[in-house]
C-alpha cells in the first residue's frame, strides 16, 4: 500500500511557490485543508500540491477565487483535481472569458474613439458618461 506524504506549511510553500500566508488564507477559505499534529502544527496531504496548481492556473486566467471555491467543494481534500475537473471547469469558464473579452474589446473601441477626440465632455464622451 502506498502511503501518502504529508508536508509542513514550509515544505508546501517551497514546493508550490505559494507563500505561507496565502496557504493559510486558502485554508481559511476552505480551498485546502490540513490536519493538526499534537503540537498544533499543520500537515498537508501531498494532493494539496495539485489543488494549489488548480487554484493558481484558474487565477492565472482571471477566474475569481469564489468561483474556484465552488468547483473545489466537489473535490475531496485528499484528491488532487484531475484532468476531468479542469476540462469541465474550463468549459464553463470559457463562456465567461469570451464575454470578458467582448467587453474589453468594446472598452478598447470606446477608448480609441474617445482618445482620438480628447474632449472628455460629460455630454458627449462615451468614456466619461457611457
Amino acid at each position: 500500500m502506498l502511503v501518502s506524504e504529508e508536508l509542513t506549511i514550509g515544505e508546501l510553500s517551497a514546493r508550490s511557490g505559494v507563500p505561507a500566508s496565502a496557504l493559510r488564507f486558502y485554508e481559511r477559505k476552505g480551498l485546502i485543508a490540513s490536519r493538526r499534529t499534537a503540537g498544533n502544527q499543520r500537515r498537508y496531504h501531498d494532493s494539496t500540491l495539485g489543488r494549489l496548481a488548480f487554484i493558481r492556473a484558474s487565477q492565472g486566467v482571471g477566474i475569481p477565487l469564489s468561483v474556484i471555491e465552488g468547483v473545489l467543494e466537489y473535490v475531496p481534500h485528499d484528491v488532487a483535481p484531475g484532468k476531468e475537473v479542469w476540462q469541465r471547469a474550463s468549459e464553463c469558464w470559457s463562456r465567461d472569458i469570451d464575454e470578458r473579452i467582448e467587453r474589453l474589446e468594446d472598452v478598447r473601441a470606446r477608448f480609441t474613439t474617445c482618445a482620438g477626440c480628447g474632449c472628455l465632455s460629460f455630454a458627449e464622451c462615451r468614456l466619461v458618461s457611457p
